[in-house]
């Protein structure tokens, strides 16, 4: 008797001593490097601290420019990515289930597509273009997408990039509701299809749509292979062109972008959530 309440008492000190171990491998592992970053930044090699590495960072020329260019990408790319994936899945499993094995491969194949080539392919076309639609208004469209106040060709490339991952999510928020059931419920109720989709599908699909907006917006602002190789300049170009001045300013660059977009990431999750209480 002695030994059947001794053993589960061990098994879960051993259980809880693993995780904690884990837990402290995982704080050294992303912590340490961290700090040493942060302290790095702000010594003035004379056993002084000094913040002008921060300082000068934030009234650098193009700092704002710069950051207000990918939140504007960043919320389009949201917009943008909501407004033609849940229609779409919505649709197919409520009117077509044979659809949604179409739509998975449709929203995967951009995984199996480097880019760089995505990339290769848009700067293909857009120097193709011009010279076959130089004397028709096409042209003004080539030119229209590439403005550098808002590149409408880098939002479709982020959209193509972000659309796997928006649409994983989305997936699993649905797989967990049974949206034909809860929109037949509402119908014979007296509602109509569009107002069970608001009233009732989309408000248990919001932990799904939160966790969609948070991974768009993460790769958005991290992104810089195709921002650079097109030429504009959004926060992730901005930070890598002007962090090359010195050592201690691209420290200090990696830093603040860091927080900013933590601070971005942290944001959305809590409107997602005071959103939940305020409705509860």
């Amino acid at each position: 008797m002695a030994q059947l309440t001794t053993r589960p008492t061990s098994f879960l000190g051993r259980l809880r001593f693993g995780r904690g171990l884990v837990l402290l491998l995982c704080g050294v592992y992303f912590f340490v490097p961290l700090g040493a970053s942060i302290w790095f930044s702000i010594d003035d090699t004379k056993g002084n601290i000094s913040f002008d590495a921060y300082t000068k960072l934030i009234s650098a020329p193009g700092f704002l420019d710069a950051l207000y260019l990918s939140l504007e990408l960043a919320a389009a790319t949201v917009v943008l990515l909501l407004v033609l994936l849940v229609p779409a899945m919505l649709a197919a499993r409520l009117g077509a289930p044979k659809l949604r094995p179409v739509i998975e491969v449709i929203c995967s194949m951009p995984l199996v597509v480097p880019v760089v080539a995505l990339t290769t392919g848009i700067v293909g076309v857009l120097r193709w273009g011009p010279d076959y639609f130089s004397s028709t208004p096409f042209f003004q469209t080539f030119v229209a997408i590439q403005d550098p106040g808002f590149p409408v060709v880098l939002l479709v490339a982020y959209v193509l990039m972000a659309l796997p991952f928006a649409y994983r999510a989305l997936d699993g928020g649905l797989r967990a509701v049974d949206v034909v059931t809860l929109v037949e419920a509402a119908r014979s109720c007296g509602a109509s299809t569009s107002r069970a989709v608001f009233t009732v599908v989309l408000p248990n699909l919001r932990n799904a749509l939160l966790n969609s907006a948070v991974l768009i917006v993460a790769l958005v602002l991290g992104e810089f292979t195709t921002a650079s190789i097109l030429g504009f300049q959004p926060f992730s170009v901005w930070i890598n062109s002007y962090g090359k001045t010195d050592g201690q300013m691209s420290v200090a660059v990696s830093m603040l972008s860091l927080v900013i977009v933590w601070i971005v990431l942290l944001a959305i999750s809590v409107l997602g959530r005071s959103r939940k209480g305020a409705r509860s």
